[in-house]
């Protein structure tokens, strides 16, 4: 079956059951643990089991049958109460993967500590050592993070952290289904931004998340931030494009700032 860009899709069939495989070079035991996190407030597709054999690692899924009506406001009202699930620190007990990127997850109580050196800082690094060097630019704009919460002080929320169009869809019956998720605790501004960060989701997606939790009205200004690390993240992994976009959306934070 088709798949993502780090792993191999397979459906496997018998007479009376259907199963979606994942199978790579990277173990799939944070990926089942973080579909069972979102499990307890949205529909994902339920861990069979996994393991590894000859090198190869596997994991079976629940094959959940995809194509029904697009109830884009069921997923942003779904997302809204998943955010909702809360946890006493930011970053989660299981370090996973961001595409290919190690994923570090260590936990804080300070936000904007976690997001300084767990995530952009780590990004930063990630990108000196390819032969893109952000250098003093880097440093200033996390030297700068406390601007942006001045009057914002985020909760751990429960979330998927690579929500972009293709980890969403909707099974026969209309209802949301999440996947291929990279799970921690963290502001769940960082949920939204990503979805506008690809092409973005329908109006009934936002006013549906907005109705059921309203976001904060700095959040406009916080999107890009939380976007560069995953820019930064395909930069990393990828090149060409992202890097001019990093770098452009790096000059305008600074101005920002």
């Amino acid at each position: 079956m088709s798949g993502g860009c780090i792993s191999e899709s397979w459906l496997l069939e018998g007479k009376r059951s259907r199963y979606f495989v994942k199978t790579g070079n990277f173990s799939f035991e944070a990926e089942a643990a973080g579909l069972a996190e979102i499990g307890k407030a949205m529909r994902t597709p339920n861990p069979v089991c996994l393991g590894e054999s000859a090198g190869t690692c596997w994991l079976v899924l629940e094959y959940v049958e995809m194509g029904g009506k697009t109830r884009f406001d069921l997923l942003g009202s779904g997302l809204a109460k998943m955010h909702r699930l809360s946890s006493a620190e930011f970053g989660w007990e299981i370090d996973n993967r961001i595409g290919s990127t190690p994923q570090n997850n260590a936990k804080s109580k300070n936000w904007i500590e976690f997001w300084r050196t767990v995530r952009l800082a780590f990004q930063f690094d990630l990108a000196k050592r390819k032969g893109h060097d952000f250098g003093k630019r880097a440093e200033r704009l996390m030297g700068n993070l406390d601007a942006y919460f001045s009057d914002y002080s985020p909760i751990p929320s429960l979330l998927h952290g690579d929500l972009w169009r293709g980890n969403a869809g909707f099974d026969l019956s209309g209802n949301p289904v999440l996947y291929d998720p990279a799970v921690y605790y963290g502001d769940r501004e960082t949920d939204l931004a990503m979805t506008e960060l690809f092409g973005g989701f329908p109006k009934d997606f936002y006013s549906a998340y907005d109705e059921a939790f309203p976001l904060d009205p700095g959040y406009a200004r916080r999107r890009p931030l939380y976007n560069l690390y995953h820019v930064l993240n395909h930069c990393n992994m990828f090149g060409g494009s992202y890097l001019r976009q990093a770098e452009s959306m790096l000059e305008a934070l600074l101005h920002e700032t």
